[in-house]
């Protein structure tokens, strides 16, 4: 076996990849959500989606969070991160559109 070099090892920029997580993993976690409760089975004015939607955003924040240090570097957590953000909410705003 060979030993990985320093690129391919999972880098320990902490600050970096927390405050991806925190910040860019909130508002995708807000896209996921958002495109359920408008899109999901009864659209928005479903009456208990409410509270489905508020109980869902911890548990998807925290998924996202802490699968943010996987990534090999802060630099491409923030990347990945935000193009997932783009994309979600390009999503979003697209059904939006759409409907």
């Amino acid at each position: 076996m060979t030993r990985l070099t320093a690129e391919q090892k999972i880098q320990p920029h902490w600050w970096s990849k927390t405050i991806a997580g925190i910040i860019l993993g909130l508002t995708l976690t807000y896209a996921i959500v958002a495109i359920f409760a408008w899109h999901g089975p009864g659209g928005i004015d479903a009456p208990v989606k409410v509270q489905f939607n508020m109980w869902m955003i911890a548990p998807i924040w925290l998924l996202i969070l802490s699968f943010t240090y996987l990534f090999k570097t802060g630099l491409k957590a923030i990347v990945y991160l935000g193009s997932a953000n783009m994309f979600f909410y390009g999503i979003f705003f697209l059904l939006r559109w759409l409907s």
